[in-house]
């Protein structure tokens, strides 16, 4: 007997947004352009799925010896910012093979659909607007690293979701992400599923360390999960 599910919490970038990693390459570009010579690998290792501020920080603090970190992440993330919305501006973003028709079904299901993100509220709102996603058409609410005092891996915006889809049960709540703290994520919300998918930042391998029940090969396999 499946679990019921009244609530699906999908991350963006990577899990139902396709923008080629450029989030995530911008982000070690602002950091080289400080002098330093991280690697790709080490950017999604480190700072897949955090608010973009925080990933920052925490690249600089596992792949550098710098001392006073916050000096130079906030430089690097005020760099981001211009850089990400240049980025965006050129990029065509587009989203992952049925992903919109399993947003479609599963709300046809009376289960609802929340996008959440380390993203701040502009970038989130532009890449809707990218794909013609609206809310309370597409999808039934956004929660952005904005909306919440604490990002992942807390789960203040899975609570934060559960609270606008009037969703009280926890256990009734799936996350899913193609990150390890996505999961922590859930886990920390005290989600009844969480499920990583293949398609974005991180290996099997890494997401495999945050223990999911589930790691998909992409968001197809939730149908045989909730419908």
């Amino acid at each position: 007997m499946k679990q019921r599910i009244e609530l699906v919490v999908f991350d963006m970038a990577g899990t139902t947004v396709d923008e080629g990693n450029v989030v995530y390459k911008t982000v070690q570009k602002v950091i080289n352009d400080e002098g330093f010579n991280v690697s790709l690998n080490d950017v999604l290792k480190h700072g897949a799925g955090k608010e973009k501020h925080q990933a920052i920080a925490a690249i600089l603090k596992e792949c550098t010896d710098l001392n006073g970190i916050e000096k130079v992440a906030y430089k690097a993330f005020t760099n981001f910012k211009i850089a990400l919305e240049k980025a965006y501006n050129d990029l065509d973003v587009k989203t992952f093979e049925g992903t919109e028709s399993l947003f479609k079904d599963l709300r046809a299901n009376q289960i609802k659909v929340v996008l959440n993100t380390g993203y701040d509220t502009v970038t989130a709102n532009k890449l809707l607007s990218k794909l013609g996603w609206k809310v309370g058409v597409t999808i039934d609410a956004l929660v952005t690293a904005d909306d919440v005092e604490n990002g992942r891996p807390d789960g203040d915006m899975i609570l934060k979701a559960m609270q606008i889809t009037a969703v009280n049960d926890a256990q009734k709540v799936l996350k899913v992400g193609d990150s390890a703290i996505d999961i922590e994520e859930g886990k920390n919300a005290n989600c009844g599923i969480t499920a990583g998918v293949l398609t974005g930042a991180q290996t099997r391998e890494q997401i495999q360390e945050a223990n999911p029940t589930y790691i998909l090969e992409n968001l197809n396999g939730l149908r045989a999960i909730l419908l």
